[in-house]
This record gives C-alpha cells, structure tokens and sequence, in this order.
C-alpha cells in the first residue's frame, strides 16, 4: 500500500464510487474488503491512522463471550464463535487458539462454571477451540505457576482465541487494498454532498498533509466511524438523536513474569458486573477491562487513576506475587460505541451486537456496536444493506472463505517476524541488503529499523506514533522504551519518506506527549529543544 498513489486515485477519480466509507477501524476495514471482494469500486477515508482508536485498544481476544452467555445472548455467543474460527482460518499468523483457566476458590465454582462453559463448547460445535476440562488444584498451579493458591480448590480450563488487533487491521487493509479497494488515511470527513432531494451522494475530506479538499462523490455513503457515529450523523442531521452510549475500557500491561505459562486467568465475576482476564500477549501480560461511562469520546483517551486501581486491585487477589505501580509497563484506553437500548444507562449491560441505520431521508448509512470478533459478519450484513441502496448489482459475500493478507502460504510461522505473516520475508530481506537495519532500536523492545522502513513503504506508516503503536505495538509493549525509541523511529522515517529535521523535531515531541499518557506514573522523553506537544503530526 501506497498512499500518494492512493491519494492519487480520489484525486483523479473521474465518476462516483459505489460505496464511500467513513472510518478506518474494524467495521470500516471490514466493510472494504467485503465490497472490494465482491467487486464493487470502494474508497475508504481514516480522519488518522488506521485502527487508530477503539480497533487498536482492545483485549486482544477473538471470542464468543462467556460474560454474553452468562447474560443469556445465546445468539450473539453463537455468532461470535463462528466468527472465532473462520478468523483463524483466514489469518492464522494474528489469531491463535490459548487456554483459559477459571480458578475455584469456594467448593461450588468449578461445577457452576464447568457446566457454563460445556454450553460454551457445544454452542461453538464444528468452530470449536477445545474440549474445556476440570482441573485439580495440582493442575491449575502448573498451567498458571503465579496463582495466589491460598484456599484454591481447583479450577476449569476452557479454550478461545486470541489475536493483534492493529496487526490485523493493517492487513485488512491490505487485503481491501489488493482488491482493488482504495483506501486513504489521515483524510478527514468534513461535509457530506447531498442532491436536492437531500440524498447524500458522497462527501468532502481534507488530506491532512497537504490541506487539499477532496470532493468525493459515491452511490452510498457508510458510517463505520465507530464511537464517532453520532457526529458523522449530525453532519447529516444537526438534530439527529445520539445513538452512542459511550464505554471506556481500560488495560494495563505487566511484565510477563506475572503470567509466566502459556494460559491465561479468567475472573468471571468482578466488583463491576465484568469478568476480568490476565493474557499472556507476546511478551507481556495483558490485564483488564473497566467498563466506565464517559460523556465524550476522543482519539487519545485516557485512563482514570481509580480504572487502573480497580484492575490492580482485582488482579492482586489471584496472583501469588502482588503487581504494584512500578511493574506498570503501559496503560491503554479505548472507548466502545457501545449502541444504546432505551434509557438503560449501565454500559455493562448494554448489547454488544451490532445495529444498521439507514436514514429515511438522506440515505446516509450508519453502523454502530458490535465488536472485533464479528467485523467479518457486520461487513457483510451493511454491504448487503448498501447494495439496494445505491442500485448496485447484487453479488454474494465471499469472506468467510477468504485469506486476509499475509496468510501464511510460504510465509514464517514462528520467530520475531511471525505476525508479518507472508510478509516476513521481505521484512527481512530489508535487513539483509542493509545490516543497520536488521539492529533492535531498543533492548527492551523487539523491534529493528527494517520494520520501520517496511511500515513507511508497504503499510502507509505516516507518523511515529503509526510504527511504535500499530505497525510494531512497542508503546503498548513498553511506553517507556517506546519514548526513548522514538528518535531513532522519527530518523528512519525521515529518511524513508523525504522529510526535514523540522518534521523529525515535531514527531519525536508529539509522540512523547501522546506516549505519557500510557506511562503510569512519571516519565521523561527524549529532548528535541523545542516544546514538548506544542504541534501536531
């Protein structure tokens, strides 16, 4: 992926294009592919980067959701775990199968759980992950090694998947983009076109590189902006009704030492109504989520003190060695858009599946809700919507049979370079014609100069905070190192994409002003000589 010859293709486009879409996360990346897989002329446009907000933010779990069995959304759990395993098969270098364990403390857990979770298994029939089993308290202090195992009594293993979420996002859009699908980010929506009949047939964008206006003109128009659909709606309707119940959830990231083995802890019931997890990801352990309702969503949200509290508090009664402050590597926050149901203001209880809106009178489509594991479902279910619309021919949906780039083939399955994929080659190849770049630019972080110049030519990295958050997940890895890394980032990307000293002044400020925010507690960045956040990327 190129973006000057992307930006040069909405430029020059000569006649509409059949479907626009609003937003670069999951459901928007989704949606392109589904279209440009069944043949229809799609452009996509990200106000930032890709998968820059909620689709980079979560759990890192692709599955059918205990929590939604235990709420009685059998046909959401079901859908999700069809979902689960044809995302495995389609991406087996991001999605792969961990164990969960359910640790008992009282003599009535491990049977009330079992039996849950043997629902879990049977509901997830042919896609299924693996046969959940009780284990003796014995075999629960194997499989997780730091568990508090004061009165443990045993526990319940079961199986789902997990994933790299920004990873994935990025080869979503290489996969919509081998298609034949455009796609452009950092390119803003900021008008919708309208006819005199008030149908919208297409929108104004802004490249944010350059300040140019894009006018582009499209058959249907998609609102896939996520927690941001209620202000793409009034750009059609100043009065249009907020649809949006906002969510914050929050995560924090410990040094891997705290879920030393190869399976993860699942708390299915916390002070908050939510079940918590402790993940083994890569090489740290993922803990959350908080469930908080905030009144506005941003690109960068932030986690409130007491969330990270909660999260350590929660964690602290089932490991044996207690997480404090200090052994915090990262923090992240991102904001669900969550759909909502009446005037039900408990975001832990609202839905998680997904709603289609089309407006009676504009036309303007709008999907909200839903979640990772199904984008898949929820790109088919609004391109079907979209086809009548804007008198398209019809043609089936062909996804869920369908490689998403990077698919293994004869790619590495294992190693450093295991989430490239079929990619991994030519990463390392990068490293072979030039040795620099095959050196780590941090030791705390797994990361050397050829990802970075791989992300700036073939992943449309136009920012540091692009490679060290999406293309490579260091911030969330290490925000510290992260900030320490940034200068030899910006240099690299510099050089890779013609820019100044000016430019790498203004990138390293920027992203240790944005990186501070996932550091808990005090940190310090590289000095540039100039304000620190006093400019934007």
């Amino acid at each position: 992926m190129n973006r000057d010859d992307m930006l040069g293709r909405v430029r020059d486009r000569g006649q509409p294009w059949d479907l626009v879409v609003i937003g670069g996360g999951a459901t928007g990346l989704g949606t392109a592919v589904d279209a440009a897989t069944r043949g229809y002329d799609v452009v996509l446009l990200e106000q930032s980067d890709f998968a820059k907000g909620t689709s980079s933010r979560s759990t890192k779990l692709v599955h059918g959701g205990v929590r939604y069995l235990q709420q009685g959304n059998v046909s959401l759990v079901m859908e999700a775990l069809k979902e689960r395993g044809l995302l495995l098969a389609n991406a087996p270098h991001l999605v792969s199968d961990v164990a969960f364990v359910v640790p008992s403390y009282e003599w009535w857990e491990s049977p009330f759980y079992g039996i849950g979770l043997k629902v879990y298994d049977l509901l997830a029939g042919r896609y299924g992950f693996g046969s959940s089993t009780h284990l003796s308290r014995r075999e629960v202090l194997e499989a997780i090694p730091s568990i508090q195992d004061d009165e443990l009594r045993g526990g319940t293993r079961y199986f789902d998947g997990q994933f790299d979420d920004a990873r994935l996002a990025i080869n979503l859009a290489a996969t919509a983009a081998e298609q034949g699908g455009t796609l452009l980010n950092y390119a803003p929506v900021t008008g919708l076109l309208k006819d005199r009949a008030g149908l919208v047939q297409g929108v104004l964008a802004r490249d944010d590189e350059t300040g140019e206006e894009l006018v582009v003109h499209g058959r249907v128009v998609i609102n896939a902006t996520g927690p941001f659909a209620d202000g793409v709606r009034r750009l059609d309707d100043p009065a249009a009704v907020p649809i949006i119940a906002p969510s914050q959830g929050v995560h924090v990231v410990l040094d891997r030492s705290f879920i030393p083995g190869d399976s993860a802890i699942m708390v299915p019931h916390t002070d908050d109504g939510r079940v918590l997890f402790a993940i083994p990801w890569y090489d740290v352990a993922v803990v959350g989520t908080t469930d908080t309702p905030v009144e506005s969503v941003a690109l960068e949200p932030r986690a409130f003190p007491e969330e990270i509290a909660f999260i350590l508090e929660t964690a602290n009664r089932y490991l044996e060695r207690p997480a404090t402050g200090a052994d915090v590597r990262s923090v992240f926050a991102g904001i669900r858009p969550l759909v909502k149901l009446g005037d039900d203001e408990n975001t832990a209880k609202l839905s998680r599946e997904h709603s289609i809106l089309v407006d009676p009178k504009s036309g303007l489509v709008s999907v909200a809700g839903g979640k990772w594991t199904t984008y898949r479902k929820m790109a088919e279910d609004v391109v079907d919507h979209a086809v009548p619309l804007g008198a398209l021919p019809p043609r089936p949906c062909v996804t869920e049979r369908f490689p998403i780039h990077g698919h293994h083939g004869s790619g590495e399955q294992g190693g450093r370079l295991a989430f490239y994929g079929s990619d991994a080659g030519g990463v390392r190849r990068l490293a072979d014609v030039d040795p620099v770049l095959g050196e780590p630019l941090h030791e705390r972080l797994p990361i050397h100069g050829a990802q970075v110049v791989w992300a700036c030519r073939h992943e449309m990295a136009r920012t540091v905070d692009d490679v060290l958050a999406r293309r490579t997940r260091s911030l969330l890895f290490d925000a510290r190192a992260a900030i320490e890394a940034a200068p030899k980032v910006a240099a690299l990307m510099a050089a890779e994409l013609g820019r100044d000293q000016a430019w790498v002044t203004v990138q390293i400020d920027t992203f240790v002003a944005l990186a501070q925010g996932y550091v808990f507690g005090p940190s310090t960045g590289p000095s540039t000589g100039s304000s620190t956040g006093s400019s934007t990327a």
